[in-house]
């Protein structure tokens, strides 16, 4: 029974969540804009803007902390040189979620998310 565990799973197991958070945090922090489903979008949105709190201060351990969980050299890089920089006067809130209606295959609810 899952009582009182607040972690969505996206109707996947740990491995295959995890890869899925990587890829759409990557994905977000270089296109800065990704279309995706309802769910998954609130489910990466306090992972991004934890990473972006972190990259206000560039340290090497925060850049450490950050390569654990990006897999490519690139986004670190952005989100350190880019997006840091862009939000270290503000506190929080740093992406947008906008719903866009259902999908037309599944109907699955999808929306856009993306940083203000």
């Amino acid at each position: 029974m899952r009582h009182q565990n607040s972690q969505k799973t996206l109707d996947r197991k740990s491995g295959p969540r995890t890869a899925l958070l990587k890829g759409l945090a990557q994905s977000l922090i270089l296109y800065e804009k990704i279309q995706t489903t309802e769910a998954k979008a609130k489910v990466i949105k306090p992972v991004v803007e934890k990473m972006i709190t972190r990259a206000k201060v560039d340290s090497l351990h925060n850049r450490r902390e950050l390569m654990k969980f990006l897999p490519t050299k690139n986004a670190v890089k952005k989100i350190f040189e880019v997006l840091g920089p862009r939000f270290k006067e503000r506190k929080g809130g740093y992406l947008r979620i906008t719903k866009l209606g259902a999908r037309h295959g599944d109907a699955a609810q999808m929306a856009q998310i993306e940083f203000v």
